[in-house]
């Protein structure tokens, strides 16, 4: 698959990643600790900005205990990602 150059890394992983995850759920940590394994952490706040980007765009559900997180507030406690084509 083939992505345009002009998109943000962050948002290219977390898509590709739930490509390759085919319909399961991935924590945004797991996408950081696959682009920057030495300094995934200091990669979370960027990633989880970029998901609710995604989210609210209607790219991928971010869920919390299997639920769907409300888009326009920034989450607290562990989230998973699903791109939203494969539900």
């Amino acid at each position: 698959m083939r992505y345009p150059t002009d998109i943000p890394i962050l948002e290219l992983a977390i898509l590709e990643m739930g490509r390759l995850q085919r319909g399961k759920t991935f924590c945004p940590s797991e996408v950081v600790r696959w682009i920057f394994p030495e300094a995934w952490s200091y990669f979370m706040d960027e990633v989880n900005e970029e998901m609710m980007r995604l989210y609210q765009e209607g790219k991928i559900i971010v869920t919390q205990s299997g639920i769907p997180v409300d888009p326009l507030l920034k989450p607290k406690g562990p989230v998973r990602i699903m791109l939203k084509n494969q539900t």
